[in-house]
């Protein structure tokens, strides 16, 4: 591949072997297929009653049948593809990605920026289909995907496109000796070659310049607006010269022979490590983003950063990296049943009377709610009583939390709620509730795989107290509570057959996305971070409970990652050098984060709601809040940022606490005053516990 012939012939065999195989057997390096799910084996392990869903898609419109064994991805990056038509764009960095009708749409995508929002604009900058086609109606099939890939193939056209994130080229095999058309919507001002018609340079009108390499010689004419070539099996890049000077250039061809056709991630106590399946000759160049920058291990030196190889995104500059595996190491975080650094001891009279107080409101037959977010918070707010007691050493109200604690979770756990409860999905293979099978918007779309982390974060937080309180309880539901959290923090086949891997985390952006089986032109979205980090929290405190060093080291390390991403895209800093400087200037937090959006609103309130987009970023108030807004700086820009919408009036009195506990930081008397002066308090938020919390202030 690149400028000269040496060793073409050698590259074409290997290339169509290669293809062949890929094209027969399909390639699948991180996942491998597993048997399907037969009830014998349903034995093995707590599995809540088989759900049939009259709202969830059918997984086999787009992926392969040899995929369909195994649980399928919920909130993957690239959901958009295997959802109603499968024609959304996805963005995988830095390009946006179409497919429909048999051809493959790719965008460097332009941004409208507003001080309200940022997105990107998608443009067929070059559309990719084979020239002649018999079924240009025919679906694109999913045949491969891993944590940091997806496979997606145009069987009707021979094409096989190699999705690999973090990619700056475009790669993707052709077979048959296939004829492929390459069209634009920018007229094409000049189309050249090199010698050995290896290497073509595409100048658009909109000052675009794209770079094609093949592995074997291909020739290609153009008219206004489309390119066509003869017939060719092998592989073919695509690159934007995102910057004119020659340098950049070169390094394009230097690292076009080796390319990269999956990529997978392996989860280690606070780090990551990434490891690309290469083909061709050469090094692997790729692109990371801001956080990866900073977590890139600096001991490592199996891999080259190139500072002035840049191309823009949302995400911030994405900047080259030349190896094919990476070391990212993030720093170790608390994670503590109480808090941090202790209570001040005058205090405790007080944080008790509170407790005496917050604990006469339990009743579990007055509960109303049955919804499984509304009711896990419940759940969890009455946990938060029995922990604080604990660090007040205040023992005599423990025998009415713990049985408040039983009589709410054991329906759910064994299926007597009535109202509601939980149900497992084989087609994708997850948890699902008895509301949500016939309701896309019933649990706020928990039955289509939206918001798995928050409502059974919950859930999972209440269960590793009580399990914490009352060891014996906890291992007559050890089954259930562990269906409970692995939904959302399995690793994979090996571990748990029963569950996709890592169904909300993204192992490339680090963080979680919340949106499900649901289509969204922007992609998947999250709008809390602090439920996130919540649910991973509570996870590492479950393994904590169970004496599961494991699932405490998931946990913990998923905690740790979630408070990086918060901290880099959601928390707008005034030096933010990200964002562009007007949205900068009018938001301190995003409202809602979406792959190729940032948005100032909720899904619940407009963006002038300041308080209530900081509330948002900051519930449930735990000890692992203190790691997440430790930046006291920043701290007295969002409280001063927030303040400034904050109703006067006894509306929404608990939105106003949690702007008050972040105040407290460094604030305390100013923050407490408020604090008793709320008439009410949010549903996970007591005055107990923020009593608890200003009085943890040092």
């Amino acid at each position: 591949m690149g400028a000269g012939t040496q060793n073409s012939l050698k590259m074409v065999r290997l290339l169509l072997l290669y293809t062949f195989s890929i094209f027969v057997h399909g390639y699948n390096a991180q996942l491998t297929s597993h048997p399907n799910i037969d009830e014998k084996s349903l034995n093995h392990q707590f599995l809540f009653p088989k759900a049939k869903s009259l709202v969830l898609p059918n997984p086999s419109d787009y992926f392969s049948s040899q995929l369909l064994s195994t649980p399928l991805p919920t909130n993957s990056f690239f959901q958009n593809f295997v959802l109603k038509n499968g024609d959304q764009p996805e963005y995988i960095q830095p390009y946006l990605i179409r497919s429909a009708n048999s051809s493959f749409s790719l965008s460097y995508p332009s941004q409208n920026i507003t001080s309200a929002l940022i997105e990107q604009i998608f443009r067929a900058d070059l559309t990719i289909s084979a020239s002649k086609n018999l079924n240009p109606k025919q679906r694109h099939v999913i045949s491969s995907y891993s944590d940091l890939s997806v496979t997606l193939d145009l069987p009707s056209s021979n094409l096989r496109f190699f999705l690999v994130r973090g990619s700056p080229y475009l790669t993707f095999a052709v077979s048959g000796h296939t004829s492929i058309s390459i069209s634009t919507v920018h007229p094409i001002r000049k189309l050249s070659c090199d010698s050995s018609f290896t290497k073509y340079t595409i100048r658009l009108r909109n000052h675009q310049t794209w770079i094609l390499y093949a592995s074997s010689p291909i020739y290609l004419t153009h008219n206004v607006s489309t390119i066509k070539s003869g017939g060719f099996s092998g592989v073919i890049r695509i690159a934007l010269l995102a910057n004119s000077d020659s340098p950049f250039e070169k390094i394009l061809d230097q690292y076009s022979s080796g390319y990269p056709v999956s990529g997978s991630a392996t989860l280690r106590s606070f780090g990551i490590k990434y490891n690309w399946d290469v083909m061709g000759n050469g090094k692997l160049l790729m692109l990371a983003h801001p956080l990866h920058r900073r977590l890139l291990s600096k001991a490592d030196s199996s891999v080259t950063v190139l500072e002035d190889f840049k191309y823009r995104s949302m995400d911030g500059e994405l900047v080259g990296v030349i190896g094919d595996t990476w070391e990212l190491e993030t720093e170790s975080i608390p994670v503590s049943w109480h808090s941090v650094k202790g209570l001040n001891k005058k205090s405790i009279p007080e944080i008790i009377r509170a407790l005496g107080k917050d604990v006469k409101t339990l009743n579990a037959s007055n509960i109303s709610t049955t919804s499984s977010y509304f009711y896990g918070k419940l759940i969890a707010r009455a946990a938060r009583l029995a922990l604080i007691s604990e660090e007040v050493s205040y023992p005599k109200i423990m025998p009415v939390v713990v049985q408040y604690l039983k009589d709410t979770i054991e329906p759910w756990l064994n299926g007597t709620f009535g109202a509601n409860g939980f149900l497992y999905d084989r087609k994708w293979g997850g948890l699902v509730t008895k509301q949500g099978i016939n309701d896309t918007t019933a649990d706020f779309g928990f039955g289509i795989y939206n918001d798995h982390h928050f409502h059974l974060g919950y859930f999972v937080y209440a269960i590793s107290v009580l399990t914490k309180f009352d060891p014996a309880w906890g291992k007559q539901y050890k089954n259930q509570a562990y269906s409970l959290v692995e939904d959302y923090t399995n690793l994979g086949p090996k571990e748990n057959k029963y569950y996709t891997r890592l169904r909300c985390f993204d192992l490339w952006k680090l963080h979680s996305w919340a949106a499900g089986l649901n289509e969204f032109p922007f992609g998947r979205n999250q709008e809390s971070t602090s439920e996130a980090i919540n649910a991973y929290y509570s996870a590492a405190l479950m393994g904590s409970a169970f004496g599961d060093a494991d699932l405490a080291s998931i946990g913990s390390t998923l905690t740790a990652f979630e408070i990086q991403s918060a901290q880099t895209w959601w928390h707008v800093k005034g030096d933010n050098k990200i964002y562009a400087p007007s949205f900068v200037k009018k938001n301190k937090v995003v409202g809602i984060l979406w792959s190729r959006k940032r948005d100032s609103i909720l899904w619940f309130a407009p963006s002038e709601r300041k308080d209530i987009r900081l509330g948002i970023q900051v519930l449930p108030l735990l000890p692992i809040t203190e790691v997440v807004f430790s930046d006291t700086a920043f701290v007295k820009e969002l409280v001063k940022w927030a303040l400034t919408s904050v109703p006067k009036n006894r509306t929404e009195e608990g939105w106003k606490g949690f702007v008050y506990a972040l105040e407290a930081i460094y604030r305390k008397k100013q923050a407490l005053k408020k604090v008793k002066d709320l008439s009410s308090h949010d549903d996970g938020n007591s005055l107990s516990n923020l009593l608890w919390w200003i009085y943890s202030r040092k």
